[in-house]
């Protein structure tokens, strides 16, 4: 079940490139916060838009797109995986796992 800044990430990235694929994964649990929390994401997005992008341009446009909810509105991390559709189809859909958290109460 996705809460309310999942959702808007969600609606915010539709909106802006028209994916072929979107996934915005909450892994805030993987973290020091409390329980429920939004705070951390994975996107997972394949757009024609990012044919003509460098990576560095394409994540500049992703956080264009959620804007206020990086500067301020909560969300505290976000790992962006954008590809082209041939990108995506080339790795045949998958999803790169992210690292354990080495922060908060969890640092070693």
């Amino acid at each position: 079940m996705s809460g309310p800044v999942e959702s808007e990430l969600a609606r915010r990235l539709g909106e802006r490139f028209a994916p072929h694929h979107l996934e915005v994964l909450n892994e805030s649990h993987q973290h020091s916060v409390p329980e429920n929390s939004e705070t951390h994401f994975k996107v997972v997005i394949v757009s024609d838009l990012f044919e003509p992008m460098s990576r560095v341009a394409r994540h500049r446009a992703v956080h264009e797109a959620v804007g206020a909810l990086l500067d301020g509105g909560g969300v505290h991390a976000l790992s962006i995986q954008a590809h082209t559709p041939a990108q995506w189809s080339s790795r045949g859909g998958a999803i790169t796992p992210s690292p354990q958290c080495r922060g908060g109460s969890n640092k070693a």
